[in-house]
């Protein structure tokens, strides 16, 4: 079985990091980009202001491949209960056209006896990672009874996804789960030559072993490019009678997202047969189980801080834009201001809050300050330690993405397993922000040096893989 195990871990990441190089430099720089504010968890639609979308007849038997379906769903509709559905992945889940608003629009409609109640848990730019550290408090704390999960322009780091998956499970066996696929434009191709874009395979190895409903949402549109019906990237005067699924060939206009939906709303009709309630099993994990106790923290429940940090409340502030995702921050600007906390696990790290005045961090472990480098495992990409006199020892919170804005960010750090003692203090270096920023964006920099010549700091959570501590008692914090 180990052996078994070994070599489809190996094909996974294979299948994954061979299907990295088709996501470009550009497509990387836009999906990162796209990191900015928050949306409220909740949403609600208002079938009065939104045009339904029709299922259309498109047809393949691979669109959506159901697998254990969503019956505890579907018997719920079919006596008109409460439901909650969940949507949790990148950008595309975040805007409101992309897909979710008409999804959401059309089983409102399709089930007018049952009361819907919608969590919006998409975060700009960011993967199947931080989804496994959040999905917790934006997602399980609402109990959903159906979770729809979409990563797939985002690395689709399997590990993550499977960590999201068994603790959804673990949270409650009776939460249906279905896996959507997005595309990006090299991937039409695949379709077109009756294929599977290579990461979305090794997504469906997770499928198959969890018994989770998977739906592609590119395979009518890879057909109707291949037929000059639809332009992938353009503008309104190129498209001419064509749709025009984009501007940028990654985030789809409604007309698109139009389309996203349809593939979605033909899937739930294919799996609605099944309406009987049912326990969703837990098996053993394919890749691993590690990221079953991934999470996020409010710092103040964690961490001990020092009097230079104050609680900043987000409501009404100049960051109320992130009030969804972080009530308050944990602020300091003065150099040396520290916090720290005891936990037992591999991974901690921080989701916090970019702009032109952050600042860097020293990381401090079991006493010592670490240097930091970056490493990358089949889309993960975590700091690992090293040593102290490496060339870089610092946590820049400030990058090329932080000009004149604010934007949602998140780093983790990777330590060996066991029991840690982490601190971070603010370095009383500057960051050279002119040269971050690059010679395309120093407009702002150059007009208003005085908003870029600070080192605040903006923490809205703490991340760990592993169990936080009780400094005061040594006991584990549930």
């Amino acid at each position: 079985m180990r052996t078994y195990q070994s070599v489809i871990t190996f094909l996974l990441v294979f299948l994954i990091m061979t299907d990295l190089g088709a996501q470009n430099s550009v497509e990387l720089n836009k999906i990162a980009a796209s990191q900015g504010a928050a949306s409220q968890l909740l949403f609600s639609v208002d079938l009065a202001k939104e045009e339904l979308i029709a299922p259309g007849d498109f047809k393949r038997d691979d669109e959506c491949v159901v697998r254990g379906g969503m019956p505890n769903f579907f018997a719920k509709v079919s006596k008109g209960q409460d439901v909650t559905v969940a949507f949790i992945g990148g950008s595309l889940t975040q805007a409101n056209y992309c897909y979710r608003m008409q999804i959401s629009a059309y089983l409102q409609a399709r089930y007018p006896s049952t009361r819907f109640k919608w969590v919006n848990a998409g975060v700009s730019g960011t993967g199947t990672d931080l989804g496994s550290f959040r999905i917790r408090e934006q997602v399980l704390s609402h109990n959903p009874d159906l979770v729809i999960i979409d990563f797939a322009v985002n690395g689709a780091y399997a590990a993550g996804m499977e960590g999201m998956v068994r603790q959804i499970i673990q949270h409650d066996q009776h939460t249906d789960i279905c896996l959507i696929y997005a595309i990006l434009a090299a991937q039409t191709k695949a379709y077109n030559n009756g294929k599977i874009p290579p990461h979305i395979e090794a997504l469906e190895a997770l499928a198959d072993h969890y018994s989770i409903p998977t739906i592609h949402l590119g395979m009518e549109i890879a057909r109707l490019e291949s037929q000059d019906k639809l332009l992938w990237k353009g503008e309104v005067d190129s498209a001419g009678d064509r749709i025009l699924f984009s501007t940028d060939g990654i985030h789809p206009l409604k007309a698109g997202g139009d389309l996203y939906a349809a593939a979605i709303a033909r899937g739930i009709e294919k799996m609605k047969g099944h309406s009987q309630m049912e326990i969703h099993p837990l098996p053993q994990p394919l890749l691993s189980d590690e990221w079953d106790i991934a999470g996020m923290y409010i710092p103040t429940d964690l961490a001990d801080f020092d009097v230079k940090w104050t609680a900043f409340p987000t409501e009404g502030s100049k960051l109320r834009a992130f009030n969804g995702w972080f009530d308050s921050l944990m602020v300091a600007d003065e150099k040396g201001a520290r916090f720290s906390f005891t936990f037992e696990g591999d991974l901690f790290g921080l989701f916090d809050i970019g702009g032109p005045e952050v600042g860097q961090l020293e990381v401090w472990v079991d006493g010592h300050q670490i240097g930091l480098h970056k490493s990358q495992s089949g889309g993960f990409q975590p700091y690992q330690m090293a040593a102290e006199n490496h060339d870089n020892i610092l946590l820049n919170r400030f990058n090329a993405y932080c000009n004149n804005r604010y934007r949602g960010q998140y780093d983790v750090i990777k330590v060996p397993k066991g029991k840690h003692e982490v601190s971070f203090r603010i370095s009383p270096l500057r960051a050279d922000k002119k040269m971050i920023l690059g010679p395309s964006q120093q407009e702002d920099i150059d007009r208003h040096p005085a908003k870029y010549d600070s080192s605040k700091i903006y923490l809205g959570r703490i991340l760990l893989r592993g169990k936080p501590i009780l400094k005061t008692t040594g006991k584990e914090k549930g």
